[in-house]
C-alpha cells in the first residue's frame, strides 16, 4: 500500500512467518471522517489440517457430498454470505480431488490458500482478467476441474454451464439464502431450465455459528414471548443459554465456531422439478430427509452450544 495516500482505500498484504506459524494477512483501509479504518483477514497458508471430513458435514451430507464432487462432469455450487467458510469447503474439496494426472484450473480473488499441484490464478478485472474471460482460456487448457472463486453475472454462468457440459467439473460459490435458492438464482440469470438440470450435480448451502465459551455460559429459562415474533415450527426448549463472557473468551461469550450444512444432490424427481419450474420442493426435501440449515441451527440452539442470537438471521432467511 501507499503509505502517503490517506484519501482512498487501499488493500494490502502482511507475509508473516516464524518457526511455527506461517500467515497471509490481508489488509483493507478505509478512509472515515475521524481517520483510516483498519481490518486485518487472517489466512493460515498451512494447508495440512484442511480436511473435508472433519468440516462439520453430517454422515448423510458426507456421502451426498463426496458423491457429487467425484462426477466427472457437472457443477457443484456452494452458497453462503461472505465469510462462511464457502472457499474453506471448495479448497478442501479440490485437496479431496488433487490426483496425480489431473489438470485443475481455478480463478480466485483473492487467492487465499496455495496448494501444491493445483494453477491458481489471480482475478486482476483492471487489466479485463474476469472470470469469465478466464474461464474462456481454461477451457483450451485442457482442464478435468475448474475452481472459480464466484458466480457473479449471467455471463460467467453461461460460462460455467459451458464448461460442465462439455465435459468439465466446475465448482464454484453464489451468494443465495439457500442451496434450493440457487436454483432460482441461476434462472434469474437467464439460464434456462433444461440447462441448469443438466448440469447441476450438487448445490450446497452453509453457515458458520459462534459457539458458546463452555466456561461462562449461563443458563435461563426459555420464554416463548422474546421469541414469538419469528412463528416458529420447532418444539420449544424449556432452558437455553446466554453469552456472559470471561477472560477464557476475552468476554465475547463465544469460543470457536461451527460451520452447519445443507446439501441436496440434483436427482431425476429433483430434476423434473426445475424442468416445470416447480420450486416448492419443500415436500420433495423432506421425504428425502435432507436437513434445511435453519433445523441444524435449532438443534445447535437446544443442545446448549450457541444462543438464539447468533442462530436468529438464520432462521429469518430460512
Amino acid at each position: 500500500m501507499d503509505i502517503s495516500e490517506k484519501r482512498l482505500p487501499q488493500d494490502g498484504r502482511i507475509i508473516f512467518e516464524d518457526e511455527t506459524h506461517s500467515f497471509d494477512i490481508r489488509a483493507s483501509v478505509l478512509p472515515t471522517l475521524y481517520g483510516e479504518k483498519i481490518v486485518l483477514r487472517l489466512l493460515n497458508k498451512d494447508t495440512t489440517d484442511l480436511k473435508l471430513e472433519s468440516l462439520g458435514f453430517t454422515q448423510k451430507q458426507y456421502g451426498d457430498y463426496v458423491s457429487g464432487i467425484y462426477k466427472s462432469n457437472g457443477i457443484v455450487l456452494i452458497s453462503g454470505p461472505t465469510g462462511s467458510g464457502k472457499t474453506t469447503t471448495l479448497y478442501a474439496t479440490l485437496k479431496v480431488l488433487n490426483k496425480e494426472g489431473i489438470n485443475i484450473l481455478t480463478i480466485e480473488d483473492p487467492i487465499e490458500y496455495t496448494l501444491s499441484g493445483i494453477n491458481q490464478v489471480q482475478l486482476k478485472e483492471s487489466i479485463g482478467l474476469t472470470f469469465s474471460s478466464a474461464l474462456r482460456t481454461f477451457l483450451r487448457q485442457d482442464p478435468d476441474i475448474i475452481m472459480l472463486g464466484e458466480i457473479r453475472d449471467a455471463e460467467t454462468a453461461q460460462m460455467a454451464i459451458r464448461a460442465a457440459l462439455t465435459g468439465h467439473l466446475v465448482l464454484s460459490t453464489i451468494h443465495t439464502n439457500s442451496a434450493w435458492g440457487t436454483i432460482g438464482r441461476l434462472i434469474d440469470m437467464g439460464i434456462p431450465p433444461f440447462l441448469i438440470t443438466a448440469t447441476l450435480n450438487l448445490s450446497v448451502a452453509q453457515r458458520l455459528v459462534r459457539l458458546l465459551c463452555p466456561a461462562c455460559k449461563h443458563l435461563v429459562p426459555f420464554s416463548t414471548e422474546d421469541y414469538s415474533l419469528l412463528n416458529l415450527d420447532f418444539q420449544n426448549p424449556e432452558h437455553h443459554y446466554v453469552a456472559k463472557g470471561c477472560e477464557k473468551c476475552y468476554y465475547t461469550g463465544y469460543s470457536g465456531r461451527k460451520a452447519i450444512y445443507e446439501v441436496i444432490p440434483i436427482d431425476q424427481e429433483l430434476h423434473d422439478s426445475v424442468k416445470h419450474n416447480n420450486l416448492n420442493i419443500s415436500s420433495i426435501l423432506e421425504k428425502k430427509e435432507i436437513s434445511l440449515l435453519s433445523k441444524q441451527a435449532w438443534d445447535l440452539f437446544t443442545s446448549g452450544c450457541t444462543t438464539f442470537e447468533e442462530i436468529a438471521p438464520i432462521l429469518l432467511s430460512n
